[in-house]
């Protein structure tokens, strides 16, 4: 079956060109033409066949030419004719060479039918494209510059570099001071600094938290005492609790008018 489409993975590319059919692996088999045949027959390839004429372009064994003596489509290579190599055992075989290496020098149309090839593709190859001509206009030649007569200069001692100066250190401009009244006196460096003293309030001493003094533990005479002061006033409360008048219950009406009842009865 034809491939269609294009295969990056040279995994697929291999195993593709190892199970390719015949007609795509004669395909597969065309070489460049030769500059002179491309002008001629105006194909730039064509796969090569049996009788045409190569010349080997790269490789070990560049710059021979000869006819093709066979076609391998299975190995995709080509012999050629007095191309040859002896083996250890003195017997000469053909070197395979890969048509990718070859330019076809004269090719073999006793066939009709690749006659027709090259006819067809002739027709179907694009046209030249017409070179358009150019006007060559002749330049002016340019006039020699008039050399001028070089003047010699005086040899000028050159004086050693000097160092350059230091960058002068920035001035800090200073607050201008307040201005002095007429009654203002100017005042000494001793009498200012016993002025500032005398204005200053004098500290005084921090004074220390009082602590709060513990009252010593009552004694047993002090605790029998206070429970003897205690007692009397106990009693005065009770007394005057037992003083109180209880109230008397009335007795309902119904009770005293049952009760004559009965007295009156007996």
């Amino acid at each position: 079956m034809q491939a269609t489409k294009r295969v990056k993975d040279p995994r697929k590319q291999r195993k593709r060109l190892y199970n390719a059919p015949a007609h795509l692996r004669h395909k597969l088999m065309a070489a460049p033409l030769s500059p002179e045949l491309v002008k001629s027959k105006g194909v730039k390839s064509l796969p090569v066949r049996k009788g045409d004429t190569v010349r080997v372009v790269r490789g070990d064994h560049i710059g021979f030419e000869g006819k093709i003596n066979k076609v391998d489509l299975k190995r995709y290579r080509i012999t050629l004719e007095g191309l040859t190599r002896e083996k250890v055992d003195g017997t000469n075989i053909f070197v395979a060479v890969h048509p990718s290496k070859v330019v076809i020098r004269n090719l073999k149309l006793d066939d009709k039918w690749r006659k027709a090839i090259v006819d067809l593709k002739k027709e179907q190859a694009p046209p030249e494209k017409e070179k358009k001509a150019v006007k060559v206009v002749a330049k002016r030649p340019k006039k020699a510059k008039e050399e001028k007569p070089v003047e010699e200069k005086a040899v000028v001692q050159e004086k050693p570099a000097e160092k350059a100066p230091k960058p002068a250190p920035k001035r800090v401009q200073k607050k201008p001071a307040a201005k002095k009244t007429k009654e203002e006196t100017p005042v000494t460096k001793p009498e200012a600094a016993t002025a500032v003293k005398e204005k200053l309030p004098e500290k005084k001493p921090a004074a220390k938290p009082k602590t709060a003094r513990k009252k010593p533990a009552a004694t047993k005479k002090e605790k029998v005492v206070a429970k003897k002061k205690m007692e009397p006033a106990a009693e005065k409360g009770s007394l005057k609790k037992e003083t109180k008048p209880k109230a008397v219950k009335k007795a309902p009406a119904k009770r005293k008018a049952a009760a004559s009842k009965k007295e009156g009865g007996k």
